[in-house]
């Protein structure tokens, strides 16, 4: 009798099962030609082996010996299985594996399998005999007859609210108090905890036994998570209905809530009920591991469809469709999974692209909606409103999570394709180059894409479409538009004073139209365009006493800022025909032109004519995703007698507040601008009322102008406004236009690139504003066209 041969390096003679090692036993309704088996380690992580596997793994128990564990296992597998295709299996297979103790009767080191899209950072909230006891009440909800009840609940709750009821006087309700905005996110995030308590009921409900609770990462989400593993030891149904268990929990919720309304009559509650909706909705994706990915790998039997994606498309090659590894899943199983893989990776890949293109814009808008957020907390903890400085936190997390989250996605993504890349080519230095030319690539490429430039970290504006083109905009500036051309068409935007009433098809109002005399383009591509391109003279140059902003953009991808701040003093009786104004004419593609002029025209003593006058205008012409905005702002007042010194101080002080407000007008959103300036007015116009010297009296004017599409953010020229006049005013006008006595007015003019600015240029709060109200007054008359405005 010959002895058996010694035990292979890394095992017992005895072969001992790893502690904690679970045996699930065979999938039910599996979608491979032959069904796979299901172990659990100690660590949670389940794992497939094939039936020999199984067998060889259920025969150890800790007293048989290989020779024993052959027999049983050719019992169970119908074929011969020799000891030393035992040792091999043990070897090669379990021991990797960590489900066998190592020679030394300790306990293997298992690492945990780390998916790019698995839940990360987890926190088991309960242990599996908590999570039992804990949802053993609710599996009576899965009563066919009660199940029956809350669907039909639900779905006639959905039906009334969105079409019947409607959300404006819930939405209304809700935010008119931001203490509700808090409850109902409260409640939403324990609906979403309720979700997983529909798992565990479910998988109870079917006969298996729920797993730890908790929470953890998902993607950019925080999420809660139920390990229901064990129900695979039931059916196809079984295991579907665990799946669908969270979504009937939400329909519960959204019942309940309902039922709570009817008897309150609390409008803001009813977005609860949407909120439910869009879990279920967002739940339903199949593309990442949502329930509707889970629903969809239990009814095709194949329970980790990702790590079907390489087979899959490896079997659509010609030459590799007889592979055995794609070869595995039943015909009809292969063809579903084969159309989630078709359907899955571009979705994934275009998510990923877009969300590298888009990165430096959305970090942009949520530097912005921080700060406003910040802003806004600031002010409600100053005034004690506790409830609402909780929301703008929340608000604050809301926005900073998202970008944390694509941060680390993006960290992880090249962390392992940098890892996987240098193990493959360890040893092999013409692979290893050409991946590290590759990566080297990758990085310039981002470098190239993110680089601060023209409009790269420009916020998201609310009139933005938000199309792909728009998004690659910041990457490809100069593919991103040919110019404008006589008979093209194409899209606009127009902004629109808040309050004023816009045009409809049925009331069109007139809008300008600039066609050029002469053929010709400045599209994006050709030579730099000259100076002045538009087709009516340059405006004027202001005369004495007059104030005038000027800004002119011809260049792409830029914003002109042209600002002009005037304090004119008259007290020697004659004439004031002063005249304040703004010109913005742009012809450029992305760009935008700023002109703001502010003038403050004060009367000492009598006089007979007093004629001021305040214009404004923007205009663009072959123009692409440009924005023109002037604003002329005037005030007018005449005073009996000359200002106090105390007066004088006191309008001095106010001035410097003005100057130091124009030189950080860049910072500035459009649709303060004019807010802000009449508020100065009536700081004026208090400063002198107040004063004992002088009995004002006078008039305001604003003219407005905004034109174009999409602006851009911007670095305005520091605006210095003049000193205000001293002790002594009412000297006549000097020789700097603009300016009159010792008050001389500052206009400057700057060309920065997009984007180089904390801040740019923004609409008014309403939808916008066309070429108007001020009137258009070019040198030399444009032609003009009046069609009816979009």
């Amino acid at each position: 009798m010959q002895a058996s041969p010694a035990p292979a390096a890394g095992t017992l003679p005895v072969p001992v099962r790893a502690d904690g090692v679970q045996l699930l036993g065979e999938t039910k309704g599996s979608g491979y030609r032959e069904a796979p088996s299901l172990v659990r380690r100690a660590d949670g992580q389940t794992l497939q082996l094939t039936p020999l596997l199984y067998l060889v793994l259920e025969a150890i128990d800790g007293t048989r010996g290989v020779e024993e564990i052959a027999s049983r296992a050719s019992t169970g597998f119908g074929r011969l299985v020799t000891a030393e295709n035992i040792r091999t299996l043990i070897d090669s297979q379990l021991l990797p594996l960590g489900l066998l103790q190592l020679a030394d009767g300790s306990q293997p080191e298992v690492r945990k399998a780390d998916p790019l899209l698995g839940m990360k950072f987890r926190y088991t909230v309960t242990d599996p005999e908590r999570t039992r006891r804990i949802t053993a009440p609710f599996a009576v909800l899965f009563n066919p007859l009660i199940v029956v009840l809350v669907t039909a609940a639900f779905l006639a709750s959905c039906w009334w609210v969105l079409m019947v009821k409607g959300l404006a006087s819930a939405t209304h309700e809700a935010f008119a108090n931001p203490g509700l905005v808090l409850l109902i996110l409260v409640v939403t995030v324990l609906s979403a905890g309720f979700h997983e308590f529909g798992h565990a009921a479910a998988a109870r409900r079917g006969g298996a036994t729920p797993g730890a609770m908790g929470t953890g990462l998902y993607l950019i989400w925080p999420a809660f998570f139920t390990d229901v593993t064990d129900s695979y030891r039931l059916g196809r149904a079984g295991r579907i209905r665990t799946d669908l268990g969270g979504l009937y929990f939400n329909a519960i919720v959204a019942v309940a809530i309902m039922g709570i309304w009817w008897a309150t009559g609390f409008d803001a509650l009813l977005l609860v009920v949407v909120t439910q909706v869009l879990q279920m909705v967002r739940q339903l994706l199949p593309l990442v591991r949502f329930d509707g990915y889970h629903i969809l790998a239990d009814a095709t039997g194949v329970p980790d469809l990702f790590q079907r994606i390489k087979p899959t498309l490896l079997g659509l090659l010609p030459w590799r469709r007889t592979d055995p590894e794609a070869q595995v899943l039943k015909p009809w199983a292969r063809a579903v999974v084969t159309a989630w893989v078709l359907i899955t990776v571009p979705l994934l890949l275009f998510s990923l692209v877009l969300m590298v293109l888009s990165l430096p814009r959305l970090l942009g808008t949520a530097w912005d909606s921080a700060q406003k957020q910040y802003a806004m907390f600031n002010h409600s903890f100053g005034s004690g409103d506790m409830v609402d400085a909780a929301v703008r936190i929340l608000a604050i997390a809301a926005v900073a999570l998202p970008v944390v989250g694509i941060f680390y996605i993006l960290f992880r993504l090249g962390r392992q394709i940098i890892t996987g890349l240098w193990q493959k080519t360890r040893g092999k230095a013409l692979q290893r180059g050409t991946a590290l030319a590759v990566i080297a690539s990758v990085v310039a490429g981002l470098a190239w894409a993110w680089w601060p430039g023209a409009e790269t970290y420009r916020p998201v504006q609310p009139y933005e479409r938000g199309t792909l083109a728009d998004a690659t905009t910041a990457v490809f500036p100069a593919g991103a538009t040919t110019g404008m051309r006589e008979g093209q068409s194409g899209r606009t935007v127009a902004l629109w004073p808040a309050g004023a009433q816009k045009p409809t098809r049925e009331q069109p109002q007139l809008s300008m139209v600039l066609v050029p005399r002469n053929a010709g383009t400045a599209g994006a591509g050709n030579a730099a365009p000259p100076s002045w391109v538009f087709p009516f003279d340059r405006p004027a140059a202001p005369e004495e006493d007059g104030n005038q902003s000027l800004a002119v953009n011809t260049t792409d991808g830029s914003v002109v800022y042209d600002v002009a701040f005037a304090l004119v003093w008259a007290d020697d009786g004659g004439d004031v025909t002063t005249r304040n104004e703004a010109y913005a004419f742009a012809s450029c593609a992305d760009c935008a032109a700023v002109a703001v002029g502010f003038q403050v025209v004060l009367i000492v003593g009598q006089t007979d004519v007093i004629v001021p006058e305040n214009l404004s205008a923007a205009a663009n012409y072959n123009c692409a995703r440009c924005l023109t905005y002037a604003l002329a702002s005037q005030l007018v007042l005449t005073l009996d007698g000359p200002l106090s010194a105390d007066g004088m101080t006191r309008l001095n002080a106010l001035w410097q507040q003005i100057a130091e407000y124009g030189r950080n007008l860049r910072n500035v959103p459009l649709s303060e601008i004019q807010g802000r300036l009449d508020a100065f007015k009536l700081q004026i116009m208090e400063v002198i009322r107040s004063d004992p010297s002088a009995t004002p009296g006078g008039s305001t004017g604003t003219a407005p102008a905004t034109t174009g599409s999409s602006p851009g953010p911007s670095t305005a020229p520091p605006a210095t406004p003049g000193p205000t006049p001293g002790a002594t005013p009412g000297a006549t006008s000097g020789a700097t236009p603009g300016v009159a006595g010792t008050a001389p007015a500052a206009t400057s003019t700057a060309t920065a690139p997009a984007g180089t600015g904390p801040a740019g240029p923004q609409p008014t709060q309403s939808a916008g504003t066309a070429t108007g109200p001020a009137p258009v007054t070019p040198s030399a008359a444009p032609t003009a066209t009046a069609p009816p405005a979009p």
